[in-house]
């Protein structure tokens, strides 16, 4: 354990949950949340700047898909086009959730909802979700 726990050092722990968070919410596959956890594990001391590095790698994940909806032809039509036309960049407060996440800030792109108010909505949303994981780590470790 002790040879895991000296590679990955802090400044490793952080680039690693910063693309880990980037990746995952672009149409990749993969997740941030386990990884998360590990570098809270490793480093309880980095609870601030994991969330902060989460989060605005998670967003910067959201907002790759956002500028793809954004480039693709209106003339088709996407799934979950409804959804976000009728509830505008609010909508992106749900761009964490698995299965829908990457279609919303698709579909937001593709209607050329405000870039900041969509980055603004999506922040919020990972934020929260990244804070309610590291409470029920906290609450269950």
């Amino acid at each position: 354990m002790d040879v895991i726990t000296n590679f990955f050092t802090a400044d490793l722990s952080l680039w690693g949950l910063f693309l880990s968070s980037l990746l995952g919410a672009t149409l990749l596959p993969g997740g941030s949340e386990l990884v998360l956890i590990g570098v809270l594990k490793l480093h309880p001391e980095l609870l601030w700047p994991a969330l902060l590095i989460a989060t605005i790698g998670n967003t910067l994940g959201g907002m790759i898909s956002f500028g793809m909806g954004w480039l693709l032809p209106q003339t088709q039509q996407l799934k979950y086009i409804e959804h976000v036309r009728k509830y505008g960049a609010p909508a992106l407060l749900l761009a964490w959730a698995p299965l829908i996440g990457d279609a919303l800030c698709i579909a937001a792109g593709w209607l050329r909802i405000n870039p900041w108010h969509a980055a603004l909505f999506m922040l919020a949303g990972k934020l929260t979700r990244y804070l309610l994981i590291i409470l029920s780590f906290n609450n269950f470790s």
